[in-house]
């Protein structure tokens, strides 16, 4: 029977991957969007788990709200990208300081 510790084990699998992901990657803005979203899918499997543990719908309905958000973010930070491309021809990272002013 799959129990709590199968879920926080994957749950620290994906939050690794993630946080891996933007350290070692920094060159690449999609690739950073999309280790803050394994990030923020690890959250949720934490908080439904313990949800359903507990046997409370709070988690479950606090993780809707984390989905909601991180849907948002994705939207706002590509469009964000998509402006940049078409203005630098380039997403690279480090090219974002020269923004300034």
């Amino acid at each position: 029977m799959i129990g709590l510790t199968h879920y926080l084990t994957v749950s620290a699998i994906l939050f690794g991957t993630g946080v891996f992901g933007i350290f070692l990657n920094r060159k690449n803005l999609i690739i950073i969007l999309m280790a803050i979203e394994l990030i923020l899918l690890s959250v949720n499997i934490n908080l439904v788990a313990f949800s359903a543990y507990l046997h409370d719908l709070v988690g479950q309905v606090f993780a809707m709200f984390v989905l909601t958000v991180a849907a948002g973010e994705a939207a706002i930070g590509l469009a964000i990208l998509v402006i940049y491309f078409r203005s630098r021809g380039t997403i690279a990272v480090d090219d974002v300081n020269r923004m300034k002013g």
